[in-house]
């Protein structure tokens, strides 16, 4: 309602400054009074003009707006120190000039000059969010900004790494994971619903006053992507960004776009006790393996022993000698013999 009632003064007032440019106009030409017919031009005229400029303003849609910002400050500053120069000139050098012309000019200037700028800011970038995302992008210098995936907010170990100081500097939380943890947090699946809910809280627990991190959230969401992964590495990319995951697929399409990653994977298996071959070690056999032969157990930290001929041996304890170990991004496996039954 506010900007319809502005369009309507804007015109309006073209109108009169048209009838006073139209008057101001014969009377220095013909040095008459005026007529009422050069007046009704002058008011045609003028609100044909400011017409014009609010058809024009519709065709600069919000992503224009946003594309053409930068050039759009540069040609306001540019217009303002012109202007301020200009008059500048005209006091230092044409101390006669018309008065009444160099008024005339001025209030043309700062009517349409006003409207334009009122307009877009009642309208493209009404958001004052939007706004000062046009005008400046956060810029997170020093403080080594980590962009935070779902996975590792839903995973939780994320806010136990943080509270011992190992994680420093500023956690980057995208709006559009906000969004699908949201999304997960609402969903029908019981399971889904609570490890959403359960991400929400770890979250709000790291944005607490006495977290050792700070956590932002930012608006960035690029339009021509579809795909989370994509977005997460092309934020990362604009803001030098690491990415924070245990997202296997994930870490790798951001290894191949040059992205660094931390993956709380890789580091919860570097702090597992190191196993040589050779070793022995006792382990409780609770499921039988995909080969013949073949028992499964795993330690206290959830690494799983593939013990070879232990596939009788289900529920007892058992004694093996480590023959090999596999370490991957996914965790590490341990591959051994059997060696005695304990119990």
């Amino acid at each position: 309602m506010l900007i319809r009632i502005i369009r309507v003064l804007f015109v309006a007032g073209c109108g009169i400054m048209g009838a006073v440019w139209a008057v101001y106009i014969v009377n220095a030409v013909a040095d008459r009074s005026s007529f009422w017919y050069e007046k009704g031009l002058g008011v045609a005229a003028g609100i044909i003009t400011g017409l014009g400029v609010l058809f024009l303003l519709r065709l600069i849609t919000q992503e224009v707006f946003e594309k053409i910002y930068p050039a759009l400050i540069a040609i306001t500053l540019a217009l303002v120190f012109g202007f301020t120069l200009g008059q500048w000139f005209i006091n230092m050098y044409f101390e006669h000039t018309d008065n009444v012309f160099k008024t005339f000019l001025v209030c043309t200037l700062v009517l349409v000059f006003g409207f334009v700028g009122v307009s877009l800011g009642l309208t493209r970038a009404s958001n004052w969010e939007t706004l000062m995302k046009a005008v400046q992008r956060k810029n997170f210098v020093g403080v080594s900004p980590k962009v935070v995936d779902t996975s590792v907010i839903i995973d939780g170990r994320i806010a136990d790494i943080c509270a011992t100081g190992f994680i420093e500097g500023v956690l980057v939380v995208p709006r559009f994971v906000l969004k699908e943890l949201q999304n997960i947090a609402d969903s029908s699946d019981v399971l889904r619903r609570a490890r959403g809910r359960r991400g929400l809280d770890i979250l709000h627990a790291l944005q607490e006053p006495d977290s050792k991190v700070t956590v932002h959230i930012i608006e960035d969401d690029p339009p021509d992507l579809s795909e989370v992964d994509e977005k997460l590495v092309r934020v990362a990319r604009q803001y030098n960004a690491k990415i924070l995951t245990n997202d296997l697929n994930l870490n790798k399409v951001a290894q191949i776009e040059g992205v660094q990653v931390l993956n709380i994977n890789d580091l919860a298996n570097a702090l597992k006790p190191a196993v040589l071959p050779d070793e022995f070690m006792k382990v409780r056999i609770v499921k039988e393996g995909k080969e013949s032969f073949q028992g499964v157990g795993y330690l206290d930290d959830g690494t799983m022993v593939v013990v070879d001929g232990a596939r009788d041996f289900v529920g007892k304890d058992v004694s093996v000698i480590v023959t090999s170990v596999l370490q991957t991004s996914a965790g590490r496996m341990i591959f051994s013999k059997l060696q005695s039954v304990l119990s």
